[in-house]
């Protein structure tokens, strides 16, 4: 059994300011979960949050490793794009998140990365700048 000074909080409600200090203290903050509005998605909520932050890029794990021509479950000749910007995504109707989260952050000109969240490493390898997955952007 753990003791009480072991124990941590590892999740709470948001709350903006508080996210803001902790992001100070150079603590990591995970957002999870939607606005609990209806109507708008769990991406929508990671755009809104992005934006609120002024993160440098949103990260969008996913069943698949990035942004492809189609879908490569159902069409294995599918590409998968290294890079694709807001408009040309927008364009060809491709899968990336929900149209609202995708046009927010095209306006706002803040970057997604698409990656696995199945591949063994994909997280760590985007988030130290590694060649994975798919990024849209401006």
């Amino acid at each position: 059994m753990l003791s009480a000074l072991t124990i941590q909080q590892v999740a709470e409600p948001y709350i903006r300011g508080r996210a803001i200090r902790y992001l100070e203290e150079k603590r990591v903050v995970i957002f999870a979960a939607g606005t609990g509005n209806p109507f708008f998605t769990t991406d929508t909520a990671a755009a809104l949050r992005g934006m609120e932050m002024n993160v440098d890029v949103v990260l969008k794990a996913t069943k698949v490793d990035g942004v492809y021509t189609d879908d490569p479950k159902t069409h294995p000749d599918a590409m998968r794009f290294q890079k694709i910007s807001f408009d040309e995504a927008i364009v060809k109707q491709l899968k990336v998140m929900d149209a609202t989260a995708l046009t927010l952050c095209r306006d706002q000109k803040l970057p997604i990365c698409v990656f696995s969240i199945f591949k063994p490493g994909a997280l760590k390898r985007v988030v130290v700048g590694g060649d994975e997955g798919t990024l849209v952007h401006s």
